[in-house]
C-alpha cells in the first residue's frame, strides 16, 4: 500500500487528537461523580461544589468550567432542558426607525405585511415594502424614514431600494443586539454549556438551555424587553449611615427568629485571595477590607459578628486607605450571597430605613479572575414614576475604539445620541460633574463612568480600563436600547429529565446491541481472524467520531446517537465489499496476499462513491435541517469519514503486518456456514424486470389513493401547534383522555399513545397563533383540568406540569410553513445532487436516470406506506422533520447500494467491451448479490435494534428507514439497473442503426 508510513502518523495524531478531547469528558464526568456524593441527593449543594471549583485548574492546565465547555454535551431529549426558537417582531423595529409615525398607510402596511408573513417565504421587509406601494403608489419611503437619526443615511431623495437596504442593515444591527441581550441573560441564568445561535431566517435566533427545570422562568427571561437605561447615582458616604441603621435592623429581625440560618464564615479570606490574584483597584480596596476584618475576627468570632452585622457579614463595604470609597459601589459580595443580601435589602423595615430614593443593583460581571465576587451600586432615583433618568432609546449608535493617551492607547465606547436625548445628556452630565452615571440593561448595571464635564452634542466617549471584549460588550448594550423591539417564542420544546434519562438508557442499549451483533455475524460469516479485524474496525470508528465530536463541542443527541448506530452499518458495508472482492480474487486462483491487495484495490471506487454520495446527503441534512436533524448529519459524516480511515486504510495496514509474519494461514474470508452462500447465483433480474416495475408502482397509486381521501399524519413542524407528552399513574384510554380534553380545548385536540399505555402525546393548536405567554399556562391549566380524574387525589397544577407532564412542544405558524418548505426542497435538492453525481461520476446519462428514479421510487414508496399505516399500525408515525431526516438518509442508503452495483456494471463493461448488455448486467447484479445481501442484513439488524429498543421518540423515524432498506434494496435491482439497461440498450441500437445506415 502507497503512503503507509503517512496514514499510521496520521492515524496516530488522530488517536492523540481524540484522547485529548475526550479526556475532558471523563474529567468533569470525575467531578460531577464527587459533587453528588457531596450533596447527598440535594441539587443545591451539588451546585454549589461545582460553582466552587468552577475557576480551579484541574486537567492540563484548564480550570473545570473550561473543561464543561470542552466535554461532550448531552442534547435537551438526553439530559432535559428547554429548546426555543426567538423571533424579533420586525414591525417594532421599523416602527421604531420611523419614530413612530402615525402615517396611515405605513401602519396598515406594516399590518398586512405582518399578517402576510406566516404564508409568505418573502423577506418582511420586502413584503413591507409591496404593501406600502400598493396603498399608495405615489409615496415614497424616503418620507417615513428620514429621520434625525437617519440622516446620514436617509434623505428625501433616497429611492425605495436605497431605503429598504438600510432598513435591512438597521434590522441586521437589531437582531445582533437582541443576540448580545439573550447571551448575556443566559450567561446570568447559570445554565451549563447553553447554545445560542442565530439562524438563517431574518429574526430568529436559536437558545438550548440543557438542564433547565424552569420552564416558565426561562419564558419570562427570554421574552422580555431590553431595557436599558441612564441612572444618577449616590456616592457611598452619602448612604453609608442609613446602611449601618439597616444593618442595625436586620440584627434585630433576625435575633428575634427561632433559628439563624449560618452565614459562611470564609468570606474575608475569599475576598482577601480575590485581591492578591487581581491588582485592579476594585481588588486593592478588597485587600485593605481584608486588613480591618481580621482585626475584627481578632476581637470576636466570625459568628458573632454576623450575629450583630448580617449585612455587613455578607456585603464588604468598599473602602480606600481606611476610609470610605468616594464612588457610587457600596460594597462587594461572593456570589452565593447576592440573593441573601438583596433579600434583606428588599425587606420592609429594612427599606424603611434607607433613603426612599435609593435603588440598589448589581454589577453584571465579576471583578476578580476567578468569577466570583461581584459590585453592589448605589442609584439615585430622581423621577417621581420611579423611572431612570433618561431611557436607553435616545442612542442612536455606539462603538468600541480606543484613543491614545499619554503614550499608550486605551479602550473607549464612542456613544451618539439622537436630538432629544443630546439635550438631556448635556442636562444630565451637567448636574453630575464629579459624579457617576450608571448604565442598565435588564436591571444589571454594565458601567457606572465618571462624568467628568458636561457633555453637549450628544456624542460621549466612555472610558474605565476596558478589556477590547469588555469595550465591544458595553457598545453592543448602548445600542440594545436603539430598537424598542420585543421577540416571542414561535418554536419551543421542553424535555423533562426523567424522558432524557430513558433516552439515554434506551439509546446506550440499542448501541451496544447493534455493535455486538454486527461482531459477531461479521466473525459468523467471514471467519474468525477477518471478523476480528473488521469488528477492530468498527470500534476504532466509534472512537474516532466519538473524538471527533468533542473536538467540536458537540451535542449528542438521541438522533445523534442513532446516527452513530445506522453509521456502524453503513461501515460494515465497506468490509464487506473488501471481503466479497478478496473471495472472488481467491475463487480466480490468486495468492492470499495478492487476493487481499486486489481485493482491497477493486473495492475500493464502489466504497469512495458509496460513502461520498452518503456524505452528500449528510451535508443536505445539515444545511436544511435544524436542531436534533444537524446532530443526525454532522455524527453519521463524521462517522463516514472514521469508516472510510479505518476499513479501506487501517484494516489494510494490519493484513499486511499479518501476511509478512505469515499469521494467516488458513484464512478463506468463509465459515463452513457461508462458504457456499450466493457464490455463483444466477438470477434473471433483468427478465423479471416488468414484474419489477409494477410493485412499486402499485404501492404508489395506492398511496396516491390515500393521500386524497385519508392523507398523512402532519406533525406539529408542519402544521404548528403545541404538543404534551404526559404520563399517568395508571394505564389509560386515549379516547377517554381524548373526550377529557375535547371540551377544555375546544375540540381541537388529538391524543396518541407513546410508548407504553401509561404514556399519551396530547397535541392540539389551540390559541397558537396567539404568542401572549399566559397561553402556555392557560393551556397547562385546561390540560390539568381536563385529566384531573386520572391523577391522585390531591394533584396540585405545578405537581402536574412537574412530574406528570414530561415534556412539551410548540411551533408557530409562521416556523412551520418555514419547516415544511425547507423540508420539500431539501428532498428534492438530495435527489438531483445524487443524480448529478452519479452523471459526473460514470459519464452516462442511463446510470444518472437510473440512479434518480430509485431514490424516487423508494421515496415515493416510504411516503404512501406512511399514508396507507399510519392509522393502523401502534406507534406515532407523523411526517416532520425527523422523517424528513429519515428520507434523506433512506436518499443515501438507497444510492450507495446503486453505486456498487453500478461500478461493477462499469468495471465489466471496461473489461468486455462488446460483451451483450443483458448479460453483462445481470452478471452485476448477481457477482453484488452477496454484498447487497450483507449489507442489507447488516443495516436491518442495527436498524431493527433502534426501532426496538431506541425509544418511541425515534420510531417513526427508524421505521422509515427500515422500510427504507428494504424498499430501496428493491429499487437498485428492480428499478435502477433495469432503466439504466433499457436507456444504454436504446442507445446501442440507435448506434447499431446509425452503422447500419452508414454503410
Amino acid at each position: 500500500m502507497q503512503n503507509k508510513g503517512f496514514v499510521k502518523v496520521f492515524a496516530v495524531l488522530l488517536t492523540l487528537v481524540c484522547l485529548f478531547y475526550l479526556s475532558f469528558s471523563f474529567v468533569t464526568q470525575h467531578y460531577n461523580s464527587k459533587a453528588a456524593e457531596y450533596a447527598g441527593g440535594d441539587p443545591a449543594k451539588e451546585s454549589a461544589y461545582l460553582d466552587s471549583l468552577s475557576t480551579q485548574k484541574v486537567w492540563l492546565g484548564y480550570t473545570l468550567k473550561q473543561c464543561r465547555e470542552m466535554e461532550i454535551s448531552l442534547g435537551l431529549d438526553l439530559k432535559g432542558g428547554m429548546n426555543v426558537v426567538l423571533e424579533l417582531n420586525v414591525a417594532d423595529v421599523i416602527r421604531s426607525l420611523s419614530n413612530n409615525n402615525q402615517d396611515e398607510n405605513f401602519n396598515k402596511a406594516l399590518d398586512l405585511a405582518y399578517a402576510h408573513q406566516a404564508t409568505s417565504q418573502k423577506d418582511f421587509i420586502d413584503l413591507f415594502a409591496e404593501e406600502y406601494k400598493k396603498l399608495d403608489s405615489g409615496a415614497r419611503l424616503s418620507a417615513i424614514f428620514s429621520t434625525f437619526e437617519l440622516k446620514d443615511k436617509i434623505t428625501p431623495q433616497s429611492s425605495d431600494a436605497q431605503v429598504v437596504s438600510v432598513l435591512k442593515q438597521e434590522l441586521q444591527s437589531a437582531i445582533d443586539n437582541s443576540f448580545n441581550v439573550l447571551r448575556t441573560r443566559i450567561d446570568r441564568f447559570g445554565v451549563v454549556s447553553p447554545n445560542i445561535q442565530r439562524l438563517e431566517t431574518a429574526g430568529r435566533i436559536l437558545v438550548e438551555l440543557p438542564g433547565v427545570k424552569e420552564p416558565e422562568r426561562v419564558r419570562k427571561l427570554l421574552q422580555g424587553s431590553a431595557n436599558l437605561e441612564f441612572w444618577e447615582t449616590y456616592k457611598l458616604p452619602e448612604i453609608y449611615q442609613q446602611l449601618v441603621a439597616a444593618d442595625n435592623v436586620l440584627a434585630t429581625i433576625l435575633s428575634k427568629e427561632a433559628s439563624i440560618d449560618s452565614v459562611a464564615t470564609d468570606n474575608v479570606e475569599k475576598i482577601a485571595d480575590a485581591a492578591d490574584a487581581n491588582v485592579s483597584e476594585a481588588d486593592s480596596l478588597l485587600a485593605e477590607l481584608g486588613q480591618d476584618n481580621k482585626e475584627t475576627e481578632a476581637n470576636q468570632s466570625m459568628e458573632e459578628f454576623a450575629k450583630q452585622h448580617p449585612l455587613f457579614a455578607l456585603l464588604q463595604i468598599s473602602q480606600y486607605n481606611g476610609q470610605l470609597s468616594p464612588g457610587s459601589t457600596v460594597g462587594i459580595a461572593h456570589a452565593k450571597d447576592m440573593d441573601k443580601i438583596s433579600e434583606y435589602l428588599n425587606m420592609k423595615q429594612v427599606k424603611e430605613v434607607l433613603p426612599r430614593n435609593l435603588a440598589l443593583k448589581w454589577g453584571v460581571k465579576a471583578i476578580d479572575d476567578k468569577e466570583q465576587f461581584y459590585e453592589l451600586y448605589a442609584l439615585k432615583v430622581t423621577n417621581r414614576d420611579g423611572s431612570p433618568a433618561l431611557g436607553g432609546d435616545v442612542v442612536t449608535d455606539a462603538n468600541a475604539d480606543f484613543m491614545q493617551q499619554a503614550g499608550r492607547s486605551e479602550q473607549m465606547v464612542n456613544m451618539v445620541m439622537n436630538a432629544e436625548g443630546s439635550k438631556a445628556w448635556a442636562r444630565l452630565t451637567k448636574e453630575n460633574i464629579g459624579r457617576q452615571i450608571a448604565i442598565v440593561l435588564d436591571e444589571m448595571v454594565y458601567s457606572a463612568p465618571n462624568v467628568n464635564d458636561e457633555i453637549t452634542g450628544g456624542r460621549s466617549q466612555i472610558t474605565g480600563h476596558f478589556t477590547p471584549e469588555e469595550a465591544k460588550d458595553l457598545a453592543n448594550v448602548l445600542k440594545s436600547g436603539k430598537m424598542a423591539a420585543s421577540v416571542h417564542i414561535v418554536q419551543e420544546d421542553v424535555v423533562g429529565p426523567s424522558l432524557g434519562q430513558e433516552a439515554i438508557n434506551a439509546g446506550v442499549i440499542s448501541f451496544v446491541l447493534a455493535l455486538v451483533l454486527l461482531m459477531i455475524y461479521m466473525c459468523a460469516f467471514y471467519g474468525l481472524v477477518p471478523g476480528l479485524i473488521a469488528d477492530g474496525a468498527l470500534v476504532l470508528n466509534i472512537f474516532f467520531t466519538m473524538g471527533i465530536l468533542a473536538s467540536f463541542q458537540a451535542v449528542l443527541t438521541l438522533p445523534g446517537i442513532a446516527g452513530m448506530v445506522l453509521t456502524l452499518g453503513m461501515a460494515v458495508d465497506a468490509n464487506v465489499l473488501i471481503y466479497e472482492r478478496t473471495k472472488e480474487e481467491l475463487r480466480a486462483g490468486k495468492s492470499l496476499g495478492k487476493a487481499i491487495a486486489d481485493g482491497y484495490g477493486n473495492a475500493f471506487s464502489a466504497i469512495f462513491d458509496s460513502n461520498l454520495t452518503s456524505i452528500i446527503t449528510g451535508i443536505v441534512l445539515f444545511y436544511f435541517g435544524t436542531g436534533p436533524i444537524r446532530g443526525f448529519a454532522t455524527t453519521m459524516i463524521i462517522g463516514l469519514f472514521a469508516s472510510f480511515l479505518t476499513a479501506v486504510f487501517l484494516t489494510r495496514i494490519v493484513y499486511e503486518a499479518l501476511l509478512a509474519k505469515d499469521k494467516l494461514k488458513n484464512v478463506t474470508f468463509t465459515t463452513s456456514i457461508t462458504k457456499d452462500l450466493l457464490t455463483n447465483p444466477k438470477i434473471n433480474f433483468l427478465g423479471a424486470r416488468k414484474v419489477g416495475y409494477l410493485i412499486p408502482a402499485g404501492i404508489i397509486v395506492l398511496g396516491a389513493i390515500s393521500m386524497m381521501t385519508i392523507g398523512l399524519n402532519n406533525g406539529i413542524d408542519f402544521t404548528g401547534g403545541r404538543n404534551y407528552v404526559i404520563r399517568f399513574d395508571q394505564e389509560v384510554k386515549t379516547d377517554d383522555v381524548r373526550n377529557m380534553l375535547d371540551a377544555q380545548l375546544d375540540g381541537s385536540v388529538s391524543v396518541i399513545q407513546i410508548g407504553t399505555a401509561d404514556q399519551v402525546r396530547v397535541s392540539t393548536n389551540y390559541k397558537i397563533e396567539d404568542n401572549d405567554p399566559s397561553v402556555d399556562q392557560e393551556i397547562e391549566t385546561k390540560l390539568f383540568e381536563g385529566v384531573k380524574s386520572l391523577l391522585p387525589a390531591g394533584t396540585t397544577l405545578d405537581q402536574f406540569t412537574g412530574t406528570y407532564i414530561q415534556s412539551s412542544q410548540k411551533v408557530g405558524p409562521s416556523m412551520a410553513d418555514d419547516i415544511k418548505n425547507a423540508a420539500f426542497l431539501a428532498v428534492i435538492f438530495a435527489m438531483i445532487c445524487m443524480a448529478a453525481y452519479i452523471l459526473l461520476r460514470f459519464r452516462d446519462v442511463s446510470f444518472s436516470v437510473g440512479a434518480f428514479a430509485s431514490v424516487a421510487t423508494t421515496t415515493l414508496c416510504i411516503i404512501s406506506f406512511y399514508t396507507l399505516l399510519w392509522k393502523v399500525l401502534p406507534f406515532s408515525m407523523e411526517v416532520d422533520q425527523t422523517f424528513i431526516a429519515a428520507i434523506l438518509t433512506i436518499i443515501g442508503y438507497s444510492i450507495n447500494d446503486t453505486v456498487v452495483v453500478f461500478d461493477r456494471i462499469r468495471e465489466t463493461i471496461a473489461l468486455y467491451p462488446k460483451r451483450d448488455r443483458y448479460q453483462v448486467i445481470n452478471d452485476a447484479l448477481n457477482s453484488t448479490l452477496c454484498r447487497t445481501f450483507n449489507t442489507s442484513l447488516t443495516t436491518l439488524v442495527v436498524v431493527l435494534c433502534i426501532f426496538i429498543l431506541g425509544g418511541s421518540t425515534i420510531r417513526s423515524f427508524t421505521f422509515a428507514i427500515l422500510l427504507g432498506i428494504i424498499v430501496g434494496t428493491y429499487s437498485t435491482l428492480f428499478v435502477a439497473t433495469p432503466i439504466a439497461y433499457e436507456l444504454q440498450k436504446k442507445k446501442i441500437n440507435k448506434k447499431a442503426a446509425a452503422e447500419k445506415a452508414g454503410k
